[in-house]
């Protein structure tokens, strides 16, 4: 499916910060991502930077994909979009359990937090043609 020259460039956009995100996961912000593992996996240190440090690579493969696998950017965008779903249980722990980071250090703060993630789910079905081949589907 083809996209326009907006969507191409909110698509290497968030490719972008999926992998500067990444790298944060596995460097400079690994604490802070700490804060959004859910708190009803286990709270062992280890397994939750075990969780912080895979999906930093998880996010930093999604961003490389989202900027250069435009052959496959439908493909990309629907993998992106379900990886926003799986990890939404971590944002919704950081609020529930009023956890601060990333400068969240309030419940609306972090309340607010949790109606982005809607938008990135249609940021990345949107920007790669996905959202369009899959409404183009259901008909």
């Amino acid at each position: 499916m083809k996209t326009n020259l907006l969507q191409k460039f909110l698509r290497i956009l968030l490719g972008s910060l999926m992998t500067l995100a990444g790298i944060g996961h596995l460097t400079f912000q690994r604490q802070e991502f700490q804060a959004q593992v859910p708190r009803w996996l286990p709270d062992d240190p280890a397994f939750m930077d075990f969780v912080v440090l895979s999906s930093g690579i998880v996010e930093i493969c999604l961003g490389l994909s989202m900027i250069f696998l435009w052959k496959q950017q439908i493909k990309v965008g629907i993998t992106l979009a379900a990886f926003y779903i799986l990890i939404f249980p971590g944002n919704i722990s950081q609020y529930t359990n009023g956890i601060s980071a990333f400068g969240l250090d309030t419940d609306q703060k972090r309340l607010i937090r949790l109606f982005f993630q809607p938008v990135l789910i249609l940021w990345a079905l949107w920007s790669t043609g996905a959202l369009g081949y899959l409404l183009k589907s259901q008909k």
